[in-house]
């Protein structure tokens, strides 16, 4: 499946584009009928369930604005300006039942909160999430921009929160003080609390969560660490063609196959004749021969 995804205005009303070919539908057509379709298609995939949600005001698109100091990129705010989050979840029989599998979960705007601790982890001598950050985290990788930081240097906005397995987060990074925040990214924090980069604006993001169907843990593809080999499994399945099911491991490197199938499944050899049998054999078989010398020379 190959798609472009754009939200664009036209006469004061927000309409989806999807370009696939010479055909163009609307968004409705794409938040709904084109991901369900290919869903379906899939081999044993059922209950796949999508929730409509009306368009959000723009008073309250402003309000968030506001309340956060931020600018809520064109791309992400002609989405919400066409439905107030996302969310859409399927299923796929294991054993004649029905398992919920996957999932694709885009929060609301009034959804859209600060990324913060727990109350319980509020007591004066706890550690907070600021104590995480070091000098070695700030430096980036010369392939990816410089990672988040969980104090006021960036402002973090919970997008999915992953089924548990994670966050995935709109990050203003580099802010000031008092300062209303324009520059956005997507990125993923782990359980652990590591980030890692997933794309720069939303509508990459928005392309990358249609395209993995919304497998568990697809986010980890993104990570040094890979999804678990139960999610390989599951994308091998439901997405033979994009998933890394070919003899290569996510980092590129050859996957060999340590086993030897000659060693591993010939047959058994056959046992050496112990020693003193053939001692046996030998003595019995010398004085068979002086017994047919003897009644030879009778």
């Amino acid at each position: 499946m190959r798609c472009i995804i754009k939200f664009s205005k036209r006469n004061n009303t927000v309409m989806g584009e999807v370009m696939n070919g010479d055909s163009m539908k609307g968004a409705v057509d794409l938040l709904t009928l084109g991901i369900t379709r290919i869903l379906e298609s899939r081999p044993g995939v059922t209950d796949v369930k999508f929730v409509e949600k009306e368009p959000a005001e723009r008073h309250v698109i402003l309000s968030w604005e506001l309340k956060h100091c931020c600018i809520l990129p064109e791309d992400l705010r002609d989405f919400y300006l066409t439905t107030d989050g996302f969310q859409l979840t399927w299923s796929t029989k294991f054993d004649g039942q029905p398992v919920p599998l996957g999932s694709m979960v885009i929060n609301s705007v009034c959804a859209l909160s600060p990324l913060c601790e727990s109350p319980l982890y509020s007591l004066p001598s706890a550690p907070t999430l600021a104590d995480l950050d070091s000098e070695s985290d700030s430096e980036g990788v010369e392939s990816q921009p410089v990672k988040p930081h969980f104090d006021s240097r960036s402002r973090i906005f919970e997008l999915d929160a992953c089924n548990g397995n994670g966050k995935v987060c709109l990050v203003y990074r580099n802010v000031k003080p008092r300062l209303v925040a324009q520059q956005c990214e997507v990125w993923f924090l782990d359980r652990a609390l590591y980030w890692h980069f997933l794309t720069e604006s939303f509508t990459a993001y928005y392309r990358l969560m249609v395209t993995h169907l919304g497998l568990p843990e697809w986010q980890y593809r993104f990570t040094k660490h890979g999804p678990s080999p139960q999610t390989k499994q599951w994308s091998c399945l439901y997405r033979p063609i994009t998933s890394s099911c070919d003899p290569h491991t996510d980092q590129g490197e050859p996957f060999l196959n340590k086993l030897d199938p000659n060693r591993a499944f010939r047959g058994k050899a056959k046992l050496p004749t112990p020693k003193k049998k053939i001692a046996t054999q030998s003595t019995g078989a010398q004085r068979g021969r002086n017994v047919g010398a003897s009644t030879a020379r009778k």
